[in-house]
C-alpha cells in the first residue's frame, strides 16, 4: 500500500475572486464615517473571520468545502487521514452522499472506522462497520448501486477488497479479496471492476477444510477467563475448560433446567473453531460479546457427513465419534466474551465435559499472561513479548483488552520498547496488523504522536521492514503494517515485530495492545492488477488468462505495484511503478481491453497518482522525464494530451515527489469558477523557468489549465493555502468536497489592506502595491516600549491632501517595487494624483531604517522611528523631515535623538502653533539637549526644546486632550516613581502623574473616549506577563478580565461605532465597540490579529497570517477622517440621563398645553366672543330665564364661525 507522508506546513497560493474577502459573521461595527479605512501590519495573507475553525487544523484530516470567499469550511473532522472519497448516487440519481475512506477511527466525532457515508446536506455521518485496517481507494457504482473499496483491511472474511450495497450490507466479492494491498480502483469502459495493486493473486481461496487445519491457535481458557455459570453449580466449571477424553469430569445443569457457561477474558481474540465434548446437551447457541450477537456455525451431520448451518438451535451428538465435535464460524468476529446457553439436553440435565477455542491467525499480545500456555501446555513455542522501559499495565476501558501504557523520560526514549514474537507454525505470506487502542478513553490523545514499528521476518533476514504509524485515534484501530512471507517459528529463529517510542514529544505515551499475524492463501497468477466481471457469480484462477488486462499484468517486472487507475472516456489508463519492453510506470488499454503504450513509453521512475480534465491526463510521482530517446524534461508533474497524444511540460516541474493530484474549483480574477489541478507531496518549490524564479510552497501547487500556468505566476488574486489536498469529489450540484489539512491563510496581501464596511460587515481588498515585510529575528511592535524590538511589516499610515496632491504614506519595516522593478524601503509614497505611482525616500537613509511614527504638519512629513543616516550632510537620528511640496527632504533636518537603542515612537503636533512633540526611547538630543523620552520641536525656530522635567523612560503613545495638555503613556518613570500615564501642561511645563495601582504594567497603545482625557482605555502587558486591557476613569477604572490568553500582545487601539446597539454594559455605550489590533489569543478561540469589543463579549474580526503559516499581527486601523473624541459633555451616568430625559418630557408636554391654551383664544376671539363686563350677578335667576339650556346644549354639534345666537 501507498504510505503517505504527512506534510508538516505545506504553503501554496491559489487565485482568489477580485470581489475581496467578505465575512458571513457580523462583527456590528460601521466604519463608513471614517473614510477610506486601511489595515496595517505584518502580514501576507488576511481574511475576516467567517466561522468556527477557520484556521484550526490538528494535522489530521478532514472534509472540507470551498466557501465564496476563497476559505475552506471544515465539515468533519478525523483523527488521522483520507485518501479517497466518490460521490455515492442511485441508479434514479438520488444523491445518497459521499463515501469516505482512510486511516480514521472517528469522523466529526462520530466513531467509525475507516470508511463512512457523510451527507454534506444534512451533514449527517453514518459508520459503515465491520472493516478493520486502512481504505485507500473508493469507487461508486451508480448503475450498480454499489461501492467496490480498496485498500489494506480485512472485513466480512475477505481482505483489501469488499463491496458495499445502497441497502446498507456488505457484499464479498467472490474472489474474497487479494493476497496484498489494494491502492485503486475504477470502473473499465466496458463495465468490469478493474483493481490496481501490489499483489499477486486473489487472496483467502483456499478450500474451507484447509482453513479448518489452519485454525490450531488454541485461546487459553484456564487462568486467563472469568467463568460464570447459570442454571448450574459451579462444580467443574473451569475444570471443563481443559478437557480430555476419557475424562471422567463434567459440569452438569440442574434437573430439568436450562442454564448457561460463560467466559470473560482481559483480552480480545478472533475465534475460527469451536470445540465441545458433550455431557448431556442435545441443542446448544454461541453469542459473542461485546457484539451480542448469536454466532452462524458450520459443522459435519455425523450421521449423512453432509456440511450444515445452524445459529440459535446447533445440535450436539450424545456420544460424538472422536469424543468430541468441531463447529467452526461462518464469520471472524472480534471478541472478549462469549455463553454458551444450552436450551436442550439429554436424560434429566444438560452439561458439558469440555470447552476449546481456536483461531487460524496467530495473536502476540503486550501483557505477557495473554500469551500464557493453555491447559499447562509446553512454552517453548508460544507467542511471547518483551518490554524495555517503565511499561505498565491499562484497564480495557472501551477495548476488548487489557494492554500496555510507557511515558519514559528523556533519557528512556530510546531504550523503551516492546517486541513481539508470535509463535508461526507455518511458512507463508502474512499481513502483520497492529491494533492501537483509542485516546479518548484514557485522556492520553494530547501525549500521543507517532510510533515506529520495526519488524525482522525471515531467517535469512531479507524481510525486515520500518515504518511509523500514528497513535492520535479517537477510537481503537487497525494498521496493516507488513505484507509478505514470514519464516516459521523455530529454536533458532523467531519473527520479532517491535513498537518504540519516535521522540516527537518530550514526554510522549505509548500504547501497545497486540499483533495479528493473518495468513494470507492465494491463487497466484496475478501481477498488480486484476480484471473483475461483476457478473461473474464465481471466479476459476484458470480464467485468468482470458483476459488482456489480466495477461498485461503478468508481463510487467516481477512485484508490479499500480498506484492509479483513471478512466477516461474510452480509455482506462494504469500508473505505478513496473515496465517492461513497452511501458514504464504508466499505460493505457482502449475499450477493447488492448494494452497500450503512451508517448515515448512513458515516464522514468514511479508515478503516485493521476487525474484528467478537459482531455488532460495529469500525473504526479516521482519522475524526471519522458522514458523515450528525446527525454523530455518532466519533474514529478507531467500533463499527457489525450487528442494529441503527446507530453507537455507544467512550467519547470517541482523540486520533490507528488503523492495526490486532486481537482480543486477556483474563482478567476473574472469572477469565472474553473477547476484547477492541486498537486501535494513532498516538494518544497516549483522550479526556475526561464526569467520565472523558483517559487517556495511547501508541499502544495496549484495549476491553472485556463493560464497554463501556476497560479502564482497568473494575474489573478491569490489566496495562501497551507496543508495538502488528498481526495476531492464534485456533488450532483457541482458543489466540491474535498480531504486534507488544507486551510486558507486568507487572501494575499503584504502589510496593508484596504476595509469597506457596508450593513454591518467587512470587506477586505488589496491596493496597488508589492509589499514585503523585512526579515527579522522579532517580530513587529506597533509601539516599541523597550528600544531593543524589531519593526517588520507596515506601522503606520498617513495622507497628505493639500496643493490638489493625494499622497498615501506608509511607513515600516518592509520592501516595495517601485519603477522599472527599483527597491523601496520602509518608507513608501502612492501617489493617488499620478495613477499611484509609488516612490521611495531619496539618498541618505540607511537602508535598515525602520519607521513606527509620521505626523504631517502643514507641508512636512515627520517621519520616526529606528532612522539613521546623512541628509545633505548632516546625520541623523531617530527624525527625519520630508517636504511634500517639493517631494523631497526639508532643508533643514533637526538635530539627532541620542541615547542607546534610540527609538520614535509616535509624533503629535500641538494643534494651532509651530510645535511638534515626539516620543519614545531616547535621553537627548546630539547637540546635548536634555529631553529624555519626549522632546518638542519648534518648527518655526527650527530647534528642539526640552519638554519639563522629571520624565525618563519610553513613550509609546501620545494625546493631545482639549489641545491644551498632553497625555503620554508607557514605560515611565516620573520624580523617581514609576508609572505608565502621564500628563503635560505647556503652561506650567510640568508633568503630572496619571495612572494609578490598578495599571499592573506598561501600556502599549492608548485611545481617548472623550476630548478632555477623562476616559481613556489603555492595553499592554502586566508585569506578570499577562495582558491587560482597562478603561481609565476620573472615578474608577474598569478592567476587562477573561478576554485573553497568553501570547496575546496588543499593538493599538480604536473606538468605533456600532451598526446596531449593543446590549446595555458597564463599559461602553450602546451605539460604540472598540476594536482591539496586534496578535491577539482569545480565550476560548485563538489567534486572532484584530477583534471587537462590545462591553460584554470578544468577537474575532480578521485573521492575518505570513507566508509560512505563522500568525501575523496588525498594527493599526488607519483612516483618512479618523475618530473625533467625544466632548466631556457628551457622556453623562445613566441617572443624569435618565432625569435630562423626564426634565425634556415635562417641558414639551408644558409647551404643548400653553401653545392649546393660546390658540384657543385666538379662535374664540376670531368667533366674536367678547369679554362679559365685570357686574354683579345679583339677579341670576332672571338671567337663567333669558336663555333656555336647550338653547346652549343644542349648538354643541355645529360648526361655525358665527357667534352663538341668543
Amino acid at each position: 500500500m501507498r504510505l503517505r507522508s504527512r506534510a508538516g506546513a505545506a504553503v501554496s497560493v491559489l487565485a482568489l475572486a477580485a470581489h475581496g474577502v467578505s465575512q458571513s459573521v457580523n462583527p456590528n461595527i460601521d466604519l463608513s464615517n471614517l473614510g477610506q479605512v486601511a489595515l496595517t501590519g505584518d502580514f501576507d495573507a488576511i481574511s475576516v473571520y467567517s466561522f468556527p475553525g477557520q484556521f484550526d487544523r490538528n494535522g489530521s484530516n478532514s472534509i472540507l468545502q470551498h466557501q465564496p470567499d476563497g476559505s475552506y469550511e471544515v465539515l468533519a473532522a478525523t483523527d488521522a487521514t483520507i485518501d479517497s472519497m466518490c460521490s455515492f448516487l442511485r441508479r434514479d440519481g438520488t444523491f445518497e452522499g459521499i463515501i469516505v475512506g482512510g486511516n480514521f477511527t472517528s469522523l466529526g466525532g462520530v466513531a467509525t472506522r475507516s470508511i463512512a457515508l457523510y451527507n454534506p446536506d444534512s451533514r449527517i455521518i453514518t459508520p459503515l462497520p465491520g472493516l478493520e485496517g486502512t481504505v485507500a481507494a473508493v469507487l461508486c457504482d451508480q448503475e450498480r448501486e454499489t461501492v467496490y473499496i480498496a485498500g489494506s483491511f480485512d472485513a466480512a472474511n475477505t481482505s483489501n477488497a469488499i463491496a458495499w450495497t445502497v441497502d446498507g450490507a456488505w457484499q464479498t466479492l467472490p474472489f474474497a479479496g487479494f493476497d496484498a494491498p489494494v491502492e485503486s480502483v475504477t470502473k473499465a469502459p466496458n463495465g468490469h471492476i478493474v483493481f490496481g495493486g501490489q499483489f499477486t493473486g486473489l487472496g483467502n481461496t483456499s478450500t474451507t477444510s484447509s482453513q479448518r487445519d489452519r485454525a490450531t491457535q488454541q485461546i487459553p481458557l484456564p487462568g486467563s477467563a472469568n467463568v460464570t455459570v447459570g442454571g448450574a453449580s459451579n462444580t467443574n466449571k473451569d475444570a471443563i475448560a481443559c478437557p480430555s477424553n476419557g475424562s471422567s469430569v463434567e459440569w452438569k445443569l440442574n434437573a430439568d433446567t436450562p442454564g448457561f457457561w460463560r467466559a470473560n477474558f482481559d483480552f480480545g481474540f478472533e475465534p475460527t473453531r469451536l470445540r465441545l465434548f458433550n455431557a448431556g446437551t442435545k441443542e446448544f447457541r454461541f453469542t459473542a460479546f461485546p457484539i451480542n450477537g448469536i454466532m452462524n456455525l458450520t459443522y459435519t451431520d455425523p450421521e449423512s457427513g453432509d456440511e450444515r448451518v445452524c445459529d440459535a438451535l446447533c445440535p450436539l451428538p450424545e456420544n460424538p465419534e472422536d469424543g468430541f465435535m468441531d463447529f467452526f464460524f461462518v464469520n471472524n468476529v472480534g471478541m472478549n466474551s462469549f455463553r454458551i446457553d444450552i436450551s436442550d439436553w439429554y436424560g434429566n440435565a444438560g452439561g458439558l465435559a469440555g470447552i476449546q477455542l481456536f483461531q487460524s491467525d496467530v495473536f502476540s499480545y503486550a501483557v505477557a499472561d495473554f500469551n500464557e500456555p493453555a491447559c499447562g501446555g509446553p512454552t517453548g513455542t508460544l507467542s511471547t513479548v518483551t518490554t524495555t522501559g517503565p511499561w505498565f499495565q491499562m484497564s480495557s476501558f472501551d477495548s476488548v483488552s487489557k494492554y500496555l501504557a510507557a511515558v519514559p523520560g528523556p533519557d528512556e526514549i530510546g531504550d523503551t520498547e516492546v517486541t513481539f514474537e508470535p509463535n508461526i507454525q507455518e511458512s507463508g505470506n502474512y499481513t502483520v496488523t497492529i491494533y492501537t487502542p483509542g485516546c479518548l478513553q484514557d485522556s492520553s490523545c494530547s501525549s500521543r504522536a507517532v510510533v515506529n514499528v520495526t519488524g525482522t521476518l525471515t531467517t535469512d533476514a531479507d524481510q525486515t521492514f520500518f515504518t511509523q504509524i500514528s497513535q492520535l485515534n479517537n477510537f481503537d484501530k487497525y494498521d496493516n503494517v507488513y505484507t509478505g512471507p514470514i519464516d516459521v517459528t523455530s529454536g533458532s529463529f523467531r519473527p520479532r515485530v517491535s513498537i518504540k517510542a519516535s521522540g516527537q514529544l518530550p514526554t510522549q505515551r505509548i500504547v501497545a495492545s497486540r499483533v495479528k499475524f493473518g495468513l494470507i492463501a492465494t491463487t497466484g497468477g496475478l501481477n498488480g492488477i486484476f480484471d473483475f466481471d461483476p457478473d461473474q457469480a464465481q471466479i476459476n484462477p484458470n480464467d485468468f488468462s482470458n483476459s488482456d488486462i489480466n495477461n498485461a499484468g503478468t508481463l510487467l517486472n516481477q512485484d508490479a505495484q499500480i498506484t492509479s487507475l483513471l478512466t477516461v472516456g474510452d480509455t482506462m489508463y494504469a500508473a505505478g511503478s513496473f515496465e517492461d519492453d513497452r511501458f514504464e510506470n504508466i499505460m493505457a488499454f482502449t475499450s477493447e481491453g488492448n494494452a497500450t503504450s503512451l508517448s515515448d513509453r512513458g515516464l522514468n521512475a514511479p508515478v503516485m497518482d493521476m487525474f484528467a480534465l478537459d482531455n488532460v491526463l495529469y500525473v504526479g510521482g516521482n519522475f524526471t522525464a519522458a522514458s523515450g530517446d528525446n527525454q523530455l524534461e518532466l519533474t514529478s508533474v507531467a500533463a499527457y494530451q489525450i487528442a494529441d497524444q503527446r507530453w507537455v511540460a507544467l512550467g519547470a516541474g517541482l523540486n520533490g515527489a507528488v503523492e495526490y493530484v486532486v481537482p480543486i474549483p477556483m474563482n478567476t480574477s473574472e469572477g469565472q469558477s474553473e477547476t484547477a489541478i492541486a498537486f501535494s507531496g513532498s516538494f518544497s518549490q516549483i522550479r526556475q523557468s526561464g526569467s520565472d524564479p523558483a517559487i517556495d510552497v511547501d508541499g502544495l501547487a496549484v495549476w491553472l489549465p485556463s493560464a497554463n500556468n501556476w497560479i502564482q505566476r497568473t494575474n489573478a488574486q491569490q489566496q495562501i493555502l497551507t496543508g495538502e489536498l488528498t481526495a476531492g469529489a464534485f456533488l450532483p450540484n457541482n458543489t466540491w468536497i474535498g480531504a486534507g489539512t488544507l486551510a486558507s491563510l486568507g487572501q494575499v496581501m503584504h502589510g496593508v489592506a484596504s476595509v469597506v464596511s457596508n450593513d454591518g460587515r467587512i470587506t477586505l481588498h488589496g491596493l496597488p502595491l508589492n509589499i514585503q515585510a523585512e526579515e527579522t529575528s522579532s517580530s513587529l511592535q506597533k509601539r516599541a516600549i523597550s528600544g531593543d524590538q524589531n519593526v517588520t511589516g507596515v506601522v503606520e499610515v498617513v495622507t497628505y491632501n493639500a496643493n490638489a496632491d493625494n499622497v498615501t504614506i506608509f511607513a515600516g519595516g518592509f520592501t516595495a517595487e517601485g519603477a522599472e522593478r527599483s527597491t523601496i524601503r520602509n518608507l513608501l509614497f502612492m501617489n493617488g494624483s499620478d495613477n499611484n505611482a509609488v516612490t521611495g525616500l531619496p539618498q541618505g537613509v540607511s537602508e535598515n531604517s525602520t519607521f513606527i511614527a509620521l505626523e504631517i504638519h502643514r507641508d512636512l512629513l515627520f517621519a520616526g522611528g529606528r532612522v539613521s543616516g546623512e541628509i545633505e550632510g548632516r546625520s541623523v537620528a531617530g527624525l527625519l523631515l520630508y517636504d511634500m511640496t517639493t517631494a523631497d527632504y526639508a532643508s533643514i533636518q533637526p538635530a539627532g535623538l541620542a541615547g542607546p537603542n534610540v527609538i520614535v515612537n509616535d509624533i503629535k503636533a500641538q494643534p494651532d502653533t509651530d510645535f511638534v512633540y515626539v516620543g519614545g526611547a531616547f535621553e537627548r538630543t546630539t547637540q546635548d539637549l536634555s529631553c529624555p523620552c519626549v522632546c518638542m520641536y519648534d518648527t518655526n525656530a527650527n530647534q528642539w526644546n526640552p519638554v519639563g522635567s522629571g520624565l525618563s523612560g519610553t513613550v509609546a503613545q501620545l494625546f493631545w486632550k482639549n489641545d491644551k495638555k498632553l497625555l503620554a503613556v508607557g514605560n515611565l518613570t516620573l520624580g523617581g516613581n514609576e508609572t505608565t500615564i502621564v500628563q503635560y501642561d505647556p503652561d506650567e511645563q510640568a508633568w503630572t502623574q496619571i495612572a494609578d495601582d490598578t495599571i499592573p504594567g506598561p501600556v502599549s497603545a492608548l485611545t481617548v473616549v472623550t476630548e478632555d482625557g477623562k476616559d481613556i482605555w489603555v492595553a499592554g502587558t502586566a508585569n506578570n506577563g499577562s495582558t491587560f486591557l482597562i478603561e481609565v476613569k476620573d472615578e474608577e477604572n474598569l478592567i476587562v478580565t477573561g478576554m485573553f490568553s497568553s501570547g496575546t500582545t496588543i499593538r493599538s487601539l480604536e473606538l468605533v461605532d456600532a451598526e446596531d446597539n449593543n446590549d446595555s454594559n458597564d463599559f461602553l455605550d450602546r451605539d460604540e465597540a472598540l476594536l482591539i489590533m496586534g496578535q491577539l489569543n482569545i480565550t476560548g478561540f485563538g489567534a486572532a490579529s484584530a477583534a471587537v469589543f462590545n462591553g460584554s463579549a470578544m468577537t474575532p474580526l480578521v485573521l492575518a497570517s505570513k507566508a509560512d503559516g505563522s500568525a501575523g499581527s496588525i498594527s493599526q486601523l488607519a483612516a483618512s477622517r479618523p475618530r473625533t473624541p467625544r466632548s466631556e459633555g457628551n457622556r453623562h451616568s445613566t441617572g443624569i440621563v435618565v432625569l435630562v430625559a423626564l426634565c425634556a418630557a415635562l417641558g414639551t408636554i408644558f409647551l404643548i398645553v400653553l401653545l392649546g391654551l393660546l390658540l384657543n383664544r385666538i379662535q374664540r376671539k376670531r368667533a366674536g366672543y367678547n369679554a362679559i363686563p365685570n357686574v354683579p350677578y345679583a339677579d341670576k335667576n332672571s338671567n337663567l330665564n333669558r336663555v333656555p339650556p336647550e338653547t346652549l346644549f343644542g349648538t354643541l354639534g355645529q360648526r361655525t364661525g358665527a357667534a352663538p345666537r341668543v
